[in-house]
């Protein structure tokens, strides 16, 4: 299938600390990806390379930590996501917030202020302000992290929904089960470079894979 996203030869450090070495990574049209690797491995920095100019060019993100405008509504937050990011006349944008609204679970809390919102429906919020911007690919960042596991089979559970709708995904995280529900694809980021890819649970049984991600020797 044509890839939809490609990074080429990514090089990025900070000071003598290499995050990623000349990577080569492509996504397919309707692909989802999986992202796992240590803390510090350049996971988000990844993601902030493909970020710059993100919106215009049909690229939406999650954060971490959800951030959306704790002072405006549900509704409001995505009308500004929705015609500042995407670039069209407030107006306009009216119904489609209401679709994505009802679309992410928060069609009861429309009008609450977004920052009296629990951390589920914060990350709901996050994920229907990315689709607001109308993207073709979606980059989430460790959106499962913190929830319960009830709360992580509801944002799976959603997401799934949103790829449905012919969005390709890269998802970094690391709840591996939420991404092994869900992803065709996993790769692993460690020193600058992929030190595994493929089926998601080929790759998570691969001795590399044991030994430097999850701290299972080789031989165990």
């Amino acid at each position: 299938m044509p890839a939809i996203l490609a990074f080429e030869k990514i090089s990025k450090r900070f000071g003598a600390v290499v995050v990623a070495r000349a990577l080569d990574l492509a996504l397919a049209e309707g692909e989802a990806l999986g992202i796992i690797g240590p803390n510090g491995a350049g996971k988000t920095t990844l993601f902030g390379i493909a970020s710059v100019g993100r919106n215009r060019l049909g690229i939406g993100r999650s954060f971490q930590i959800p951030q959306p405008f704790n002072g405006m509504t549900v509704f409001e937050n995505l009308v500004v996501a929705a015609a500042f990011g995407g670039g069209r006349r407030e107006r306009d944008v009216y119904a489609r917030c209401v679709e994505l609204i009802e679309q992410c679970g928060l069609a009861a809390k429309a009008n609450r202020l977004a920052g009296s919102l629990t951390l589920l429906d914060r990350k709901r919020l996050e994920l229907a302000r990315a689709l607001a911007t109308q993207p073709r690919v979606l980059l989430l960042d460790e959106v499962a992290g913190g929830l319960t596991e009830h709360e992580c089979k509801a944002l799976v559970d959603l997401i799934r929904d949103i790829r449905r709708g012919g969005i390709s995904i890269i998802w970094i995280e690391h709840v591996v089960h939420a991404l092994l529900a869900l992803v065709d694809r996993l790769v692993v980021l460690h020193g600058g470079g992929f030190i595994g890819e493929g089926a998601p649970q080929a790759v998570i049984a691969s001795p590399a894979v044991r030994d430097i991600y999850m701290g299972i020797p080789a031989d165990a």
